[in-house]
């Protein structure tokens, strides 16, 4: 499988807020019905309900080209804006909420089952999330990928990093999301599995235990999706700029290119263990793109330019290829001179004061339509 046939698709969980407030609002059973009112008949709709009820989620359609990638998360942030303007509410990519909120939970037994079993983790649970699927030939390619692309899932943290505020509150993270997704005792880094074989023993043996529901609730950084032949990067906020989504999903499809290279040429997975990969994992989040970042490399301190420059290097091959290197180092420089989304929220609070503020302008932004390559 070459560069260019690898598909891509994201999904992307959106906050529903009221435009004026900013407070979340519980409707997302008023826009999901909106949405399914609106949808052609013997279509599919790419709505989704979520944990909370004051969240929605869509997935694109699986592409090979950016440019068609952009224009899928274009379409679908837009529609979301529509019919949330429906029912009186704003949609806004944020990946936690800057005002303080009791969130609820979204009818349904399974989520029953979840707020029973984990208590106030699933109850304060309020996050937005950005997940990347890209094409495998194999769960074995995928597991060598999974194995191959486990130093660099921390930078995609910092470059997504959008939820600097968690209960009206400032947190001093770029990314607090991440620190509180990590609560779930199935998430975050892995080991080196090795292989597809043992991959699926542990996921069989986590499962065992009783303490998760289903193979849905393996929240691994990446996994290999349960239901399309994927691996799913996980591992992101929800991206602020729909821009900053495209070129997530670039640089991650050269992620997997680059990981199943090195194992058809039998080049072994970098050694690093877990307890490094969950320390590398808080600096981005702590981090975000404003601070320093541990190089996957050397597993030392490093400017956030550096290892951001380092990864394209890393997947400078998969990049030409595809034809993306260039919008690939576009993408990025515009992100490291304007900034993530935690930049953002920090720069609009400054700038026009109140946390309310803050959401509205997220709203504005999360309604921008996309450059076609993530660029600038």
């Amino acid at each position: 499988m070459t560069a260019a046939a690898r598909s891509v698709g994201v999904e992307e969980e959106l906050l529903l807020v009221a435009r004026t407030t900013g407070e979340p609002l519980a409707l997302s059973a008023a826009v999901l019905a909106a949405a399914s009112r609106a949808a052609p008949a013997g279509l599919d709709e790419a709505f989704e309900k979520e944990l909370k009820n004051e969240q929605v989620e869509f997935a694109t359609r699986p592409v090979t080209s950016m440019g068609e990638l952009a224009e899928e998360i274009g379409r679908w942030r837009a529609e979301a804006a529509r019919h949330a303007a429906g029912v009186g509410a704003g949609v806004a990519a944020l990946a936690t909420s800057p005002l303080p909120v009791q969130p609820s939970m979204s009818p349904g037994e399974r989520y029953r089952w979840v707020g029973e079993q984990f208590g106030l983790t699933a109850q304060e649970q309020l996050t937005c999330g950005c997940h990347v699927h890209v094409s495998v030939e194999s769960d074995e390619e995928g597991v060598a990928v999974l194995d191959r692309i486990r130093p660099w899932l921390p930078v995609l943290t910092a470059m997504s990093a959008n939820s600097p505020f968690w209960q009206g509150a400032d947190t001093d993270y770029g990314s607090y999301r991440s620190r509180v997704w990590n609560r779930w005792p199935s998430a975050g880094p892995t080991e080196v599995f090795g292989t597809a074989d043992r991959y699926h023993r542990q996921v069989d043996d986590m499962l065992a235990t009783g303490v998760l529901r289903d193979v849905g609730m393996v929240y691994f950084d990446a996994r290999l999706s349960a239901n399309y032949p994927t691996v799913e990067i996980r591992t992101a906020d929800v991206c602020l700029h729909a821009s900053t989504a495209v070129l997530l999903a670039t640089v991650s499809r050269a992620l997997v290119e680059t990981a199943a290279r090195a194992w058809r040429a039998g080049d072994p997975p970098p050694r690093i263990g877990v307890g490094l990969m969950r320390l590398a994992s808080w600096r981005a989040a702590r981090s975000g793109l404003d601070g320093p970042l541990i190089d996957p490399r050397s597993m030392a301190p490093a400017p956030a330019a550096a290892v951001a420059e380092a990864l394209l290097e890393h997947v400078r091959d998969a990049l030409e290829e595809t034809g993306d290197l260039e919008d690939a180092r576009k993408g990025m420089a515009h992100l490291l001179e304007r900034g993530n989304g935690a930049r953002v929220q920090r720069d609009v609070l400054r700038e026009r004061g109140g946390l309310p503020a803050v959401v509205e302008e997220c709203c504005r932004i999360t309604a921008e339509a996309p450059h076609p390559h993530g660029g600038v």
